[in-house]
């Protein structure tokens, strides 16, 4: 029955603004603080620190007369290594680099048959893939990059 009238002053007004600009800068250190940021490699120093020799892979894989391809078939990829290898031992892998999400990447192993390689994706998400190449051919290596796109497939479960 009896109210009382909360009486509002100059000091009061100013204490709210500025608990409440406390606050809101709280609720945006938390919410920073819990956003999830992955990383290229959790090793970005020591992959650092071997750029140079990819640069030097990646030019020699630039002057080869004929290039490494790939093609999406289905749920696979098939690697088309350069003829000029037929009489070489090719080896590497391949790295598949999912930019939104690290969980993703996947690793394979380059074993190519005739120069030809076909490697199964069908366990792997959909999403966007960054292709790494990292192959050997004889004595020299190569280094070589891409984009690849999966679709959703009718056979993969919906997140």
């Amino acid at each position: 029955m009896f109210m009382k009238k909360l009486k509002m002053n100059w000091g009061t007004g100013i204490a709210a603004v500025y608990l409440g600009f406390v606050i809101m800068i709280l609720v945006l250190v938390g919410m920073s603080a819990s956003q999830k940021i992955d990383l290229a490699t959790d090793k970005y120093y020591d992959a650092e620190l071997k750029f140079q020799e990819k640069i030097d892979k990646t030019k020699r894989a630039l002057l080869l007369p004929q290039p490494l391809s790939w093609e999406l078939t289905g749920d696979q990829i098939r690697i088309h290594f350069p003829e000029g290898f037929k009489d070489h031992s090719i080896s590497g892998k391949l790295n598949l680099y999912c930019p939104s999400n690290n969980q993703n990447d996947r690793t394979f192993k380059l074993e190519p048959v005739h120069n030809e390689q076909l490697i199964s994706l069908k366990d792997t998400p959909a999403g966007r893939y960054i292709l790494q190449f990292d192959w050997q051919a004889g004595p020299e290596t190569y280094w070589n990059e891409g984009v690849l796109t999966l679709e959703q497939t009718k056979n993969q479960p919906q997140k």
